[in-house]
């Protein structure tokens, strides 16, 4: 085991303050529409040009072990406001320092730590509840527009980009962010639930100038085994053909005599068909399969429940009102399952996602989610340089998690204001001694993102802060246009969750920190050579 270096008390904390504010220097000055860049250069390609409060954290690393220590905690309140509500890292920085360099102040001056943080802790629940009362739902475009917009950093093509897809996929619908091909960004709405199978040959192609089959109400064979024996599905292909419904067939492999006989019906217009391969592997695929048979109102039919397909009535497959399929997705449109069972289904994959522990089995659960509940909205972000799109493809994503925060759990007035007008209900705290002190580091560091985001417009933080406060409500500090106003009124809101959030988590953060008292960490390592002598003189 190596060998440790320890330092205690105020040395502690001082070594921490040093790292967090150098790391929230860094951060803090990205922060409101007219914050700075930051350019990281990554050791290989060209650099990283961002305004992302949690790209410059995620980069810095000091020197001093113990100043890391502090820096590493911030980024901690950091990614964990960015992983709770998509956004909000900066935000969280700023606080956690201002918590913190208060903290240590009154510290110094001989306030006991403990005290301090169940004060700190008393007044960030007293303003969350306040925070939670002044937000207000969420409603129509515009709203979801304008939080876009400004989590995007005052980007107003993100915002109607993001508006747009939200609108389309509806509350439950995914959106995706991929990286496009072009120059331009567009949004492309995927109806109904699509899966990555194409068909299995070519020849069921029916618009050769698309090259997609398209088949309009087929019935939908949902069967977890190959298929090979064309003698188990002559009878199935038969009834299709008598009530003249086309048939598509999705299975874990379809080859043989039974894909002859589907391309040869097909060709000769006896019947309109395809078959494609069922989705996903294993047990997921089972679940999938499970998923389209609720979509499409139908059976799945699997190998562990002893069905014959010879037997099989059109009555028992899945409906839905077209399926388009190419050589790599299948697209069913307006499954005829029924809307109680899907619902039922949505909430069942919802309780999932709650309870599972795995990164992995959460993505996919959420992927399953979508497909099942109204459709996959892609933003393809294009860019003129990998640089520039890869930028604002990470802005893309920041404004995204934000409007979905909003529509959780509504907005409250943005540029600083919210906490500013929360911190009001801790004049009503009664509290003795450190406990008190710890409510007032809180009813200080509330005004910290406002005075922030002032001075990264060119603006005194102070001036800003006295204007903002001899007026009331919405009142605010709008710094994209560079005047004072209702801020609600002018569009500048932020998600309520975002800022509950970046306040728990900073406080939480900070009041750890606060009452550290020893720091260990790993010796540095002589650099081997560095006082031996040479064997040889050359």
């Amino acid at each position: 085991m190596m060998a440790k270096q320890l330092t205690y008390s105020q040395d502690a904390r001082e070594a921490i303050l040093r790292g967090v504010e150098k790391m929230a220097r860094a951060v803090k000055t990205t922060l409101g529409p007219r914050g700075r860049l930051a350019v990281i250069d990554r050791g290989w390609g060209s650099p990283n040009i961002t305004k992302d409060g949690a790209a410059v954290a995620d980069e810095v690393e000091l020197k001093d072990p113990f100043e890391n220590l502090g820096a590493k905690m911030i980024k901690e309140a950091a990614s964990k406001t960015g992983d709770d509500a998509g956004d909000g890292t900066t935000t969280s920085v700023v606080l956690a320092e201002a918590i913190y360099r208060e903290g240590m102040r009154q510290i110094a001056a001989g306030a006991d730590p403990m005290a301090l943080k169940r004060g700190i802790d008393r007044a960030v629940e007293a303003v969350l509840a306040e925070i939670a009362r002044q937000s207000r739902p969420v409603e129509g475009r515009k709203s979801r527009e304008e939080i876009a917009v400004i989590a995007s950093g005052g980007d107003a093509e993100i915002g109607a980009l993001i508006a747009d897809a939200l609108e389309k996929v509806g509350p439950d619908g995914v959106v995706t962010i991929e990286e496009g091909k072009s120059i331009e960004t567009e949004v492309k709405v995927v109806e109904g639930m699509q899966f990555d199978r194409g068909f299995i040959s070519s020849h069921f192609v029916t618009d050769p100038e698309s090259v997609q089959c398209v088949l309009e109400n087929p019935a939908i064979l949902i069967h977890e085994d190959k298929l090979s024996s064309v003698a188990k599905l002559i009878p199935l292909m038969e009834k299709a053909s008598a009530a003249k419904t086309p048939l598509l067939v999705i299975a874990e492999e379809v080859e043989g005599d039974a894909l002859a006989a589907l391309v040869v019906n097909k060709l000769r217009g006896i019947l309109a068909c395809a078959a494609v391969k069922a989705p996903a592997y294993g047990d997921r695929r089972k679940a999938m399969m499970e998923d389209l048979a609720i979509l499409t109102g139908g059976q799945a039919f699997f190998k562990d429940t002893g069905f014959d397909l010879e037997k099989v009535e059109l009555a028992q497959l899945g409906r839905a009102k077209k399926v388009i399929i190419d050589a790599d997705n299948t697209t069913i449109v307006e499954g005829a399952g029924d809307r109680k069972a899907v619902r039922d289904r949505v909430a069942q994959l919802k309780r999932e996602i709650e309870e599972t522990t795995s990164d992995y089995d959460r993505e996919k659960l959420e992927e399953r989610l979508a497909k099942l509940s109204g459709g996959v909205g892609q933003i393809r972000v294009g860019g003129a340089t990998e640089t520039q799109m890869k930028e604002r493809k990470a802005r893309i994503d920041d404004a995204l998690h934000a409007t979905r925060a909003a529509v959780e759990e509504g907005t409250v007035a943005g540029g600083g204001v919210a906490l500013l007008r929360a911190r009001a209900v801790l004049e009503s705290l009664k509290l003795a001694g450190d406990e008190a002190t710890g409510v007032e580091i809180v009813h200080r560091a509330c005004a910290a993102p406002l005075r922030q985001i002032a001075e990264n417009a060119g603006v005194d933080g102070g001036v800003a802060l006295r204007r903002v406060l001899a007026a009331a409500g919405d009142f605010g500090y709008d710094a994209a246009r560079d005047t004072y106003g209702d801020l609600r009124a002018a569009g500048v809101i932020d998600a309520a969750k975002v800022t509950r959030t970046a306040l728990k988590n900073a406080a939480s953060v900070a009041g750890l920190l606060l009452t550290t008292e020893c720091l260990v960490c790993d010796l540095p390592e002589e650099k081997a050579g560095a006082h031996a002598g040479h064997g040889h003189a050359h």
